[in-house]
């Protein structure tokens, strides 16, 4: 059903001039063309509504802009606070080079920035909890570089000498055996073959426990 909309227009003076009525024409004129030529009502509600949520949908843009732009300036200021060390991760590594990470940072956090370690990697004596410190070089050593460093695997150097082999010039290094005791060690040997242990030293003259025992500590049998 279409409605009619009647416009009343009072002049102030109460008269109306020519140019007032060719005022007064187009008025009515402006006013039925902005009334839709008699469409129904419910077209010019519609369309206010639609109006409405344009204005809701700028209006919400706007307030999702100013929430973008103020978490953005929260991440900011939250970088600015923080502080950055670098840090050289080098050897068993898929990816070895300089890294950035937070103070406070861990060497396995380090690790997982260069790629992980590789296949060949031996971590069993890095310890990968140790904090970073700025300008710190981390190398992880393959299970050949571990090997040689490792003293567990390393076998050690025995400089003791021998009672069975040692000749006349190795015995007169020991302290308190001059060339005299050395020929008697050396003839003991001879006659009794070989010492069995290093406590039958004693058996030569003139090596007694004061001798003995500053020598027991650099000497062996086999």
């Amino acid at each position: 059903m279409k409605k009619k909309i009647i416009y009343f227009v009072k002049w102030p003076n109460g008269h109306i001039g020519i140019s007032q009525r060719v005022y007064f024409a187009m008025l009515l004129v402006l006013l039925f063309l902005i009334s839709g030529c008699g469409e129904e009502e419910e077209g010019i509600l519609l369309t206010e509504n639609l109006d409405d949520k344009e204005v809701i949908s700028s209006e919400t843009s706007y307030n999702n802009s100013d929430l973008s732009k103020d978490m953005e300036k929260g991440i900011s200021e939250e970088k600015r606070t923080k502080n950055f060390i670098y840090v050289q991760v080098s050897g068993a590594v898929v990816n070895p080079g300089v890294y950035s990470l937070e103070e406070g940072s861990r060497i396995f956090q380090a690790i997982e920035l260069a790629g992980g370690i590789t296949e060949t990697a031996d971590t069993k004596k890095l310890n990968q909890a140790e904090p970073l410190t700025d300008g710190q070089m981390i190398y992880v050593m393959n299970y050949e570089e571990a090997a040689v460093c490792d003293p567990s695997e390393v076998p050690q150097k025995d400089d003791r000498i021998n009672l069975n082999t040692a000749t006349e010039a190795e015995l007169t290094t020991l302290p308190g055996i001059g060339t005299a005791k050395a020929k008697s060690i050396l003839a003991w040997r001879e006659e009794n073959g070989s010492f069995q242990q290093i406590e039958d030293l004693m058996k030569i003259e003139g090596i007694k426990t004061g001798v003995f025992s500053k020598i027991k500590d650099s000497i062996k049998v086999d």
